[in-house]
């Protein structure tokens, strides 16, 4: 990953352990994350799969003699190997048009009522194609009904799909899941409208964090104070020179850059971000030949050329999701009766509340409420302070051995692991993932030093590979190193592989 962190994780290697976990070195690199090519590929696939699926209930509804009132030829008459064939062309087709009108592209291309419009235009064309095809091949075997009705299906499923993807990516913009951090370099006027744009468009995907002073503030710092940022406005985060900081304090993903600067300047940015592992665009004014052969993309009504740009493992990230979904109800359901049954012996064993919830800080800092079965007494958090002497950890999380804080039962599901069950609601929710870091709680958040906030910019987890490789250790910095190492070498698999290590880590009942 970036160079603050690779002497972080060379010392990780040395750990003969690990290397089971990370045969080679590095972040995840090209060999192992997936091209957004690959998106294009899997939503052309899903549109295909709904195209079959509006021909099966259209030749279902023919059978049914629900179409018989328009077409009384049989469904697919004596050859229904010439309807599949149709069909095929007809997908083709509307592939090419879908992709030419740039339906596969980002979700941020275009509004939604836009997206329907193409949708809408791109059946019509491929239908009236399809339809002269049908005509001049005389293909008087094929239902007409079938061949409407599935062209009809199709377009309701296509646009359907597409307004509830993006509505629930909406929704979860809105929840601070999934939206891009951003920093604006730069205060004049472009900055200042970046800003208001991205403010007032909710469905960009973008969060504005704030200004970074760019070249040309410094030379008149008067006329950036002219230009509106008063007190009760955006703040200006700070200069060029803390922008290392700000990016990893604020879990930036883009940078823009919108006031006038050096070519030699651009570049050593272009360099810095890639080493940050965060996005940069530039105004199109401002390249003076920088990126004359890259593409424009449009934020909302900004024109910006990408001259960085970070891959994202746009198939294993909602792959980590659907494991996530599936893991958590699975669970909520097969151990029902388990819950159950540890609810009323939490009940039986001391007074209070039978969960806890915990106050504890997600990814890039969104705070949530993490649920526990209760193991302590109720007043646990008041008297920590009391035996703060006796922390084992020689960093920030408190451990005790043997906390009297801890009840009888409590114990026990602590060896066990029994109390983090309740956790599979926050997984089903999306406040957590089954495997991850660990999330802290907002008095540890405090107290990290910024390299450490590194572990907040992925969903906090269940597990992870702190939980199944050094689970008594009270190490802090092995516990940093060990997140750290997670999120520059993550892939679904090894997911895989510590879920499968967790299985045997709770069974051995080496809990504290």
């Amino acid at each position: 990953m970036a160079s603050p962190y690779l002497s972080r994780w060379h010392s990780v290697r040395t750990l003969d352990s690990v290397g089971e976990y990370f045969p080679q070195a590095g972040n995840i690199g090209s060999s192992s994350i997936i091209q957004p090519r690959a998106v294009t590929v899997l939503w052309m696939a899903v549109d295909v799969l709904t195209i079959l699926t509006a021909a099966a209930i259209a030749i279902y509804l023919r059978k049914a003699s629900m179409l018989s009132v328009f077409d009384h030829r049989a469904p697919l008459a004596s050859n229904p190997s010439s309807f599949l064939l149709y069909l095929a062309g007809f997908s083709l087709i509307l592939l090419f048009i879908n992709h030419a009108h740039g339906l596969y592209g980002p979700l941020q291309s275009f509004g939604g009522l836009h997206e329907q419009r193409l949708t809408v235009q791109a059946c019509s064309t491929s239908s009236l194609i399809l339809a002269g095809v049908l005509y001049f091949g005389r293909a008087d075997s094929i239902s007409r009904a079938v061949v409407i009705a599935t062209l009809l299906i199709t377009t309701f499923l296509l646009c359907f799909r597409r307004a509830a993807w993006r509505l629930s990516l909406y929704k979860r913009y809105e929840k601070g899941l999934n939206s891009r951090n951003v920093l604006v370099i730069g205060t004049g006027p472009s900055g200042l409208a970046i800003r208001s744009h991205l403010q007032r468009i909710q469905h960009l995907g973008f969060t504005f964090k704030g200004f970074v002073k760019g070249w040309s503030d410094f030379a008149d710092e008067e006329a950036t104070e002219s230009l509106g940022l008063l007190p009760e406005g955006p703040e200006i985060l700070g200069d060029l020179s803390e922008l290392g900081n700000l990016v990893r304090r604020y879990f930036i993903d883009e940078l823009f850059i919108t006031g006038p600067c050096e070519r030699e300047a651009v570049q050593q940015l272009i360099a810095q971000a890639r080493s940050w592992s965060v996005n940069l665009r530039v105004v199109p004014d401002l390249y003076d030949g920088l990126a004359w052969n890259a593409p424009i993309e449009y934020v909302g009504q900004f024109p910006t050329m990408p001259v960085h740009h970070r891959p994202i493992p746009a198939i294993a990230l909602p792959l980590k999701r659907m494991l996530d979904l599936v893991v958590s109800i699975c669970v909520l359901i097969l151990f029902s009766p388990l819950f159950a049954l540890i609810a009323l012996a939490i009940r039986l064993d001391s007074k209070g509340p039978i969960f806890y919830c915990a106050e504890r800080i997600g990814r890039k800092g969104n705070t949530f409420c993490c649920w526990k079965f209760r193991t302590m007494v109720v007043d646990a958090d008041l008297l920590q302070e009391q035996y703060s002497q006796k922390n084992v950890s020689d960093g920030v999380p408190f451990k005790m051995q043997r906390d009297p804080r801890v009840t009888r039962l409590g114990a026990l599901l602590r060896k066990y692991s029994l109390d983090e069950l309740p956790q599979f609601y926050n997984v089903l929710k999306g406040d957590m993932s089954v495997v991850g870091p660990r999330p802290p709680l907002a008095g540890e958040v405090r107290q990290y030093a910024l390299p450490h906030l590194r572990r907040l910019e992925v969903l906090p987890g269940i597990t992870g590979l702190c939980q199944v490789q050094a689970r008594q250790d009270p190490s802090f910095d092995h516990y940093i190193s060990l997140d750290t190492a997670y999120i520059d070498n993550w892939s679904f698999w090894l997911d895989i592989k510590i879920m499968m290590r967790t299985i045997g880590v709770v069974l051995n009942g080496t809990g504290a």
